[in-house]
């Protein structure tokens, strides 16, 4: 007969948390693809380099999320995680040369439309996006964060402290956006674009260093490096 687990036991517990964990994580995966689809249209039709840096972000965002969700699915079904710790750092190294290969583009392409004073038209998807992940981003990194201290996981511990970021970039979206539609600042599209590269580079270090290291730090640590 097959023994029954205490429900007040460590063992339950952490299977309980990591369920929590799998279902989180998996919710914050739905809402990339919806960020970066919406993003990543409504800047190429406004001609927004913001908006597209954000939507761009948040592919990557979906891939290092989709590798962390893989782990926490494998660590419930009680599978050896050596593996996945290899992949994991495989995953690092792709999402840090993706996220500064975005950083370049960013700059690139918002310093060419400085100097050509393009004029990106109003987005008001892009408004209503910005708005959704400023106040979805904090509820997921609470919920990430409070799983990732039960569990004790890093991993998700890091990116529970990204989800912030994505929230910060979030907001400075909106103000660039905000400034277009209601003022005419047309500038402010690109400056918005370049600030949203500080972030940007942030993530890039904390994935590069947990491809050298296999270690996991948070997003903007100064100890990534």
């Amino acid at each position: 007969m097959a023994r029954s687990i205490d429900a007040t036991s460590p063992v339950y517990s952490r299977a309980r948390q990591l369920r929590l964990g799998i279902w989180i994580e998996a919710l914050s995966f739905a809402w990339m693809i919806v960020e970066a689809s919406i993003a990543i249209t409504a800047g190429l039709l406004a001609r927004s380099v913001s908006l597209e840096g954000f939507g761009f972000d948040s592919i990557v965002e979906l891939v290092a999320g989709g590798v962390l969700l893989w782990r926490l699915t494998i660590e419930q079904r009680g599978a050896s995680l050596a593996s996945v710790e290899r992949a994991e750092r495989r995953a690092a190294w792709i999402t840090a040369i993706s996220l500064f290969v975005l950083a370049f583009y960013i700059v690139a392409d918002s310093g060419f439309s400085l100097l050509a004073r393009s004029h990106p038209h109003v987005s008001w998807w892009g408004i209503g996006l910005a708005i959704a992940a400023a106040v979805t981003m904090p509820l997921l990194w609470q919920g990430k964060l409070r799983v990732a201290r039960r569990i004790d996981s890093a991993a998700l511990k890091a990116d529970a402290v990204c989800s912030v970021t994505c929230a910060y970039m979030s907001f400075t979206l909106l103000a660039g956006l905000l400034l277009n539609t209601l003022f005419g600042l047309w500038w402010a599209d690109s400056l918005a674009a370049l600030a949203l590269v500080y972030f940007i580079v942030q993530e890039g270090r904390e994935a590069l260093h947990e491809a050298r290291t296999g270690e996991t730090c948070s997003c903007g640590d100064d100890d990534c490096s």
